[in-house]
């Protein structure tokens, strides 16, 4: 079945992306560790992805796609998933995300894809009280928690403003660093 012979609607219809197999796995989750040898691979995949719930978790540890790419070290899965609206904040069982699992596995390019997601929250914690930090620092991946402290630190929050323009001083929320050196 190919899923780029769009004569076929019927056929793609059949085909259901989000029924788990025995181990609890979708046919997404099982594409985010497929190797793509050609480009015209990645543009399937694509279309797999847009068919399915790239959010959807595995019935055993609640893994995600975004999850098994990232510990599989699969960039190009990880861009994609990405691409197609995968949640980097969901837990799985153990409440460990997908930035926890590159933090444990060393993927600092990785790492820096989800960081680089708006809505990432590098301070969440997983059912041990572990964030993404302490999962660097314990796996010894010291320049994912040097990128991480950056990040949780020196980030840029996202602005108020969606035109493009400066946000104007007065908007800055109370607390901040620039209305803490403005006196509010």
């Amino acid at each position: 079945l190919s899923l780029q012979d769009r004569t076929q609607p019927r056929a793609v219809s059949l085909c259901n992306v989000d029924k788990q197999n025995k181990a609890g796995y979708t046919a997404i989750m099982l594409t985010a560790l497929a190797a793509t040898r050609a480009d015209n691979d990645m543009a399937t995949i694509q279309q797999l992805l847009q068919l399915g719930d790239v959010n959807a978790k595995a019935s055993q540890a609640g893994q995600t796609a975004l999850m098994l790419a990232v510990s599989h070290g699969r960039q190009d899965m990880v861009r994609a998933l990405l691409a197609c609206a995968a949640d980097v904040n969901l837990q799985d069982a153990d409440g460990s995300t997908a930035l926890m699992c590159a933090c444990e596995h060393g993927h600092a390019e990785i790492a820096r894809l989800l960081l680089a997601t708006p809505a990432c929250h590098v301070d969440l914690a997983d059912h041990d009280g572990s964030t993404a930090l302490s999962i660097a620092l314990e796996a010894g991946q010291n320049d994912i928690a040097v990128m991480l402290y950056a990040h949780m630190n020196f980030a840029k929050p996202p602005s108020p403003v969606s035109d493009g323009c400066a946000p104007s001083p007065h908007m800055t929320p109370p607390g901040s660093r620039q209305s803490l050196a403005r006196g509010v």
